[in-house]
């Protein structure tokens, strides 16, 4: 099928958006919001989250603050999944990206922790159907800089270290750069943390699962070269919790001639051949797996590859943050959108993002498609960070910024959006803010 190539210049800014976004949208188009989104953003007298009018929050859980057991909520919330909770409203299952030293480590019991030396891991928060929280606490301890991830067809999560540390390294004990699998229902089920090892040990970003298959793409963010996007093929296919320990194969992807996606710079270019190579060595017990011998065509690599989601399509989409000539990369860009079809093994840029005119829409990061069709990206940049929608049509809208760590000209913040995700009956949004580490239940006209 040719893709329809179409510009959207919306208040000065420069995206380009293709066709293959609208098969994105998996909801109704009865529900779905008109072309402009939701309107002009609300200052929050609260100095929080601005939205636009006729939407509210509440903060679910806060950096710093006490868990059931006493311990702190842990630092810098990243990546997190929605669940369905039988008995209330959502289960989440939330990472967080802490290095040795950081402000609140994740206190998980002795049973659930990896490496005692490690700080990252994650918690996991029961929400009602009112939207306040019931219950929350660690769920996985001893873990390192747990960046983000991504839900599996029977309802568990992955967590992703993004880091290639040695044992040894920040006086951890063991070997760091794992997959974890996390059940967000059964806290038995994530004592003895176990490594998903043949997963790869890299810098890795996010995951997504073929529910068609069980094959796993994985995502790197890693540089000297850039990372690379990977699919495993597992062992036990049909899944289930624990199924991912019984190993598989992992693969590296290549598109001929093609070693640096940021060269791709018009929406709707595609690739109709795209080739799968076995990585030689899945523990990189000697070489980074970027780095290993793929023979002389290589690998494909690309700067800053972020969020990755399963398509209603049956495709995989995922983001290049930005690319940047000044890092190595071939070309420049605020933001890509890639959407692989692998019945068809082909690969097309559906989004560019230019950052031209509106610093609202630039640096995507996590992704997740909404239940009223459209699409929502969290902004990882310096400043000011904004929630990105799309409408089903691809027209790009703020939904929301982040008002309470806005930094100066001299000393930018760090204060993205991440774990964006809704709940089953599609009515909440949660998402998280990373510094001061916030994580929010969002509500509202969604229909309008």
């Amino acid at each position: 099928m040719m893709l329809n190539r179409r510009n959207v210049l919306a208040g000065g800014l420069a995206v380009a958006v293709t066709g293959a976004v609208d098969l994105l949208f998996t909801g109704s188009p009865a529900l779905a919001h008109p072309g402009t989104g939701y309107g002009d953003l609300v200052p929050d007298p609260a100095g929080l989250l601005d939205l636009p009018r006729g939407f509210r929050y509440r903060v679910l859980s806060r950096e710093g603050t006490p868990m059931a057991d006493g311990a702190p909520v842990p630092s810098r919330p990243d990546g997190m999944a929605v669940f369905a909770d039988r008995r209330h409203g959502s289960r989440l299952v939330r990472n967080h990206e802490n290095r040795p030293g950081v402000a609140h480590p994740v206190a998980a019991p002795a049973t659930h922790t990896f490496d005692r030396a490690a700080a990252g891991g994650t918690t996991t928060l029961v929400v009602g159907a009112d939207n306040r929280l019931v219950e929350e606490y660690a769920s996985l301890g001893g873990t390192a800089v747990n960046c983000a991830g991504g839900p599996t067809p029977w309802d568990t999560w992955l967590t992703c270290e993004e880091t290639e540390a040695r044992q040894g390294a920040n006086g951890y004990e063991k070997d760091h750069g794992w997959i974890f699998e996390v059940d967000p229902h059964h806290q038995g089920r994530n004592a003895a943390p176990v490594p998903l090892t043949a997963m790869g040990r890299f810098a890795h970003e996010a995951t997504c699962v073929d529910p068609h298959t069980g094959v796993v793409y994985e995502t790197e963010d890693a540089a000297a070269p850039f990372g690379g996007l990977y699919r495993f093929l597992p062992n036990r296919p049909r899944g289930g919790h624990g199924s991912l320990r019984a190993g598989g194969t992992l693969q590296a992807m290549r598109v001929p001639d093609v070693p640096d996606l940021s060269v791709v710079q018009e929406p709707g270019t595609r690739f109709d051949r795209v080739e799968w190579v076995t990585v030689p060595d899945p523990l990189a017990v000697t070489t980074s797996v970027r780095k290993q011998d793929y023979g002389p065509a290589g690998i494909t690599h690309a700067q800053k590859l972020e969020g990755a989601w399963w398509g209603e399509d049956r495709a995989v989409y995922f983001v290049s943050s930005f690319a940047q000539v000044s890092s190595g990369a071939g070309g420049e860009h605020r933001g890509q959108v890639w959407r692989y079809d692998p019945v068809r093994r082909t690969l097309t840029l559906t989004v560019v993002f230019h950052g031209e005119g509106d610093a609202a829409h630039e640096y995507p990061d996590n992704i997740c498609m909404t239940p009223f069709g459209g699409l929502m990206l969290c902004q990882d940049g310096d400043g000011e960070n904004y929630l990105t929608g799309t409408t089903r049509a691809g027209r790009p809208y703020p939904f929301a910024r982040n008002a309470q760590n806005l930094g100066t000209p001299t000393e930018p913040a760090f204060a993205e959006f991440a774990g964006v995700g809704f709940s089953a009956d599609g009515r909440t949004m949660f998402v998280n803010c990373y510094s001061p580490g916030t994580t929010f239940a969002v509500w509202g006209p969604w229909s309008r």
